[in-house]
């Protein structure tokens, strides 16, 4: 079982659920780049914040292969809905809450995805396509000595990101993220969630504050994949002014009404 905190002005209120997947080299209650910034919405309805296989609370699964599998990753959310709720997946989260929404659209109430790193379900945009083979690429030859250190110095420096402190659960985090790299080209049909009838909602940063070179080789692709995944799906599309790949951590405030607006119009 993979932990999961609940945050509620009531946790035995059996009213609406919100299910909240983290992305890589994070996990759920992270201030850097989980949602400790959506704790105030806990004030309108449930939420289940969970830690995906291998980060946070959550034990590693069995096998080296399976933390990161966007399959057992997509069953645990599936488990965590109950008998319905509200999701929201950030990055590499948003693509395994993709999953669980297309393998179970009846516990769905309404879809947002954070910046998802779909790039293998958007491929037929050039920019994403690009990306899409960097990043094949990339894994293909990652050197089989790379420390998990080195990788988290790597995945923020690159982007001229401040690098977090490597604390032991940081780095556990980039373990995993290292090893869910080459299931992050999921792909999988998306006609059960453009076919549901309940609210769906893409946000991504607008990416005009980060550095430039992070720009090109990350945020434009992501951008374009918003937008592609959006529109395949029939969601919305809200770009965040001033937030790059994490909008609900650096934009909260935009972000958390936009979610409440969204769980307040869905039916059930």
């Amino acid at each position: 079982m993979v932990h999961a905190e609940v945050w509620a002005d009531d946790p035995a209120d059996p009213g609406a659920s919100a299910v909240l997947v983290h992305g890589s080299q994070s996990w759920g209650s992270d201030e850097i780049a989980g949602f400790a910034a959506q704790r105030p919405l806990a004030a309108r309805v449930r939420l289940v914040v969970i830690d995906r296989r291998g980060y946070g609370q959550s034990p590693d699964a069995a096998g080296d292969d399976r933390p990161g599998d966007h399959n057992a990753d997509a069953d645990d959310v599936i488990g965590a809905l109950g008998a319905g709720a509200h999701l929201v997946g950030h990055s590499y989260g948003a693509v395994v809450a993709l999953l669980a929404a297309a393998r179970r659209p009846d516990l769905i109430r309404s879809l947002t995805l954070i910046e998802p790193v779909a790039f293998a379900l958007a491929d037929e945009d050039p920019v994403v396509a690009h990306a899409l083979g960097r990043q094949r690429a990339a894994v293909a030859n990652l050197p089989a000595d790379l420390s998990p250190a080195h990788f988290l110095q790597a995945s923020y420096a690159t982007a001229g990101l401040p690098v977090p402190a490597a604390t032991p659960q940081r780095l556990r985090a980039a373990a995993t993220a290292m090893r869910e790299l080459r299931f992050a080209q999921a792909v999988f049909s998306l006609r059960p969630v453009a076919a549901a009838a309940w609210p769906k909602l893409v946000i991504t940063g607008d990416w005009t504050t980060a550095p430039a070179q992070y720009r090109a080789y990350s945020g434009d692709a992501m951008m374009a994949c918003a937008r592609v995944i959006a529109g395949k799906i029939g969601a919305r599309l809200v770009r965040v002014a001033g937030a790059s790949h994490w909008p609900h951590t650096q934009q909260p405030e935009i972000v958390n009404d936009v979610l409440g607006e969204l769980w307040g119009d869905a039916p059930g």
